[in-house]
């Protein structure tokens, strides 16, 4: 694989002083962003992912790179396996008196809170706000006079109950709530669902920012109020109107040193769940109007507009995706399927090793932990992957996966002294997973390959010389996990409980189609 031909899937600077969006057609979903000096910062849902909680970058609100993660692993031994859906949810990220703090709420378990005075660096391991059931989407502020504060919403699968804002006063150095607080906003009658809260304040009025309409096909609210327990007037702000960008909301708003006004949200798209969205914002009568073509305030999403005045020029860039493995950690397109471990997984001499983990024979691949996993970067795609299989070891299967609801790998198992190319397919909710021989495989270096075609057909090949591909397995067609967009991967796992084979990986390359 000739490297110097790889590019970035997604771009959204087109080079002339515009975007357009999404800015990220990748799955960060539930973005929280904040300004410091001339720095952006933004991060996102990760649920049972690791290393939790991406934290991305930029200078000017297009041109984003993942620069860290928050969490490293999940707090709790539940996550040693996949527990879909479940671990991190909606965070939010703010900067007080020289310290990051991102709230991450765990609706299962609490809402946590780590922090850092370098976003780059180690961030603290996380820390109790409030150990509860079915509290979501917190967000911290500090008012003028050094009080704080936090907005949350509820989880109905959790807690009973949805649609409802709650205010806790909380301590400045966020350890925790200081008393029981109050309910703030009811949205049942006109914004049902209402969650995701991001508080503010700006000219004497507190600003609650808060999607409502549920995810696919709702909208952006704001409420205002002179006083931080309310009560709040209310205003929809955003919707789809006449744009192809449906359910525009849960995001952040952030502005520039010129004093330019953006909005930054997702949309869910499906199989490449909540991609990022930057829309122009700016303020009259004291509430913002988001988009363009606003009737009565209300706005609709651009699909291209002028960049962000931030003051300068900066390169044109993206996430990285396509890996050849240089380093010597992995890089920061990677995740987990649950919570990782050190001997998974080995970099040296520009290969990565993965290690067999023990499973047993009956686990679906969707189950499995070692799942080495990154997001969708385009609507389509081909990734090509190279595989040795000369340390594979009897009951050892590794090989390359497409992860989403419906699930399917193109694998190689070592079963009776033979390598057997092999297709495994399933749904994560049903345990149904089928498992078709291929063929016979001769050679110890294969060359893999998936095709992610209209944003849903996935398809494999193989070839022994990266040359000659031909069809391997059936097409199957991809469905999103729960609350995720669909994951491509690899893995390699030992299903007679032995860990002594490895299968060595030379590049993860993507293409465009």
């Amino acid at each position: 694989m000739d490297k110097t031909k790889i590019q970035k899937m997604w771009i959204a600077d087109q080079g002339d002083g515009t975007y357009k969006n999404p800015i990220l057609y990748t799955d960060y979903s539930d973005p929280d962003a904040i300004r410091v000096g001339e720095d952006y910062f933004l991060i996102a849902s990760s649920f049972c992912n690791t290393p939790a909680v991406p934290l991305l970058h930029s200078k000017d609100m297009v041109n984003w790179k993942v620069i860290n993660y928050v969490m490293e692993k999940l707090p709790f031994a539940c996550y040693e396996k996949p527990v879909h859906g479940c671990g991190t949810w909606a965070p939010a990220i703010r900067f007080h008196e020289g310290v990051y703090y991102v709230f991450i709420p765990m609706p299962d378990e609490g809402i946590m809170m780590c922090k850092t005075t370098d976003p780059w660096g180690k961030w603290s391991e996380p820390s109790y706000v409030k150990k509860v059931v079915g509290w979501i989407d917190p967000c911290p502020f500090w008012d003028d006079d050094g009080k704080a504060y936090m907005v949350s919403a509820f989880a109905r699968s959790r807690i009973g109950f949805k649609s409802m804002l709650y205010m806790s006063p909380i301590a400045p150095d966020c350890s925790g709530v200081l008393d029981d607080g109050q309910f703030i906003y009811d949205g049942h009658a006109t914004q049902p669902t209402i969650e995701g809260p991001k508080l503010y304040k700006r000219n004497g009025y507190y600003y609650i920012f808060a999607p409502a309409g549920g995810v696919k096909p709702g909208w952006q609210t704001v409420l205002r109020s002179k006083n931080i327990y309310g009560p709040y007037e209310e205003k929809i702000v955003l919707h789809q109107g006449g744009s192809p960008v449906n359910g525009p909301h849960q995001g952040a708003w952030v502005d520039t040193p010129s004093g330019e006004n953006w909005f930054l949200h997702f949309q869910d798209v499906g199989n490449a769940g909540r991609i990022l969205h930057l829309q122009p914002m700016r303020w009259e009568n004291d509430w913002p109007i988001i988009g363009v073509k606003d009737v009565d305030g209300c706005g609709e999403p651009v699909m291209q507009y002028k960049k962000p005045d931030v003051g300068g020029t900066y390169p044109v860039d993206a996430p990285e995706d396509s890996d050849f493995f240089e380093g010597e950690k992995l890089g920061l397109q990677w995740q987990w399927n649950a919570n990782y471990h050190e001997e998974w997984y080995q970099l040296e001499k520009n290969r990565l090793t993965l290690y067999a983990q023990p499973a047993k024979e009956e686990t679906q691949l969707c189950d499995i932990s070692n799942l080495l996993l990154q997001k969708w970067p385009a609507p389509e795609f081909q990734i090509t992957t190279c595989l040795h299989l000369e340390n594979l070891t009897e009951g050892d299967v590794a090989g390359m996966i497409s992860l989403g609801g419906c699930y399917t790998a193109l694998a190689v198992q070592k079963k009776d002294g033979k390598l057997i190319l092999q297709q495994r397919t399933g749904n994560w909710e049903q345990n149904d997973e089928i498992r078709a021989n291929l063929e016979v495989v001769t050679e110890n270096r294969i060359y893999l390959r998936m095709r992610v075609e209209k944003s849903e057909n996935i398809c494999f090949e193989i070839s022994e010389d990266e040359k000659n591909f031909r069809q391997a397995g059936r097409v199957t067609k991809a469905t999103p996990g729960r609350w995720v967009g669909v994951k491509a991967g690899l893995f390699a796992i030992n299903e007679r409980g032995t860990k002594e084979g490895y299968t060595t990986s030379e590049y993860f390359a993507f293409e465009k189609l």
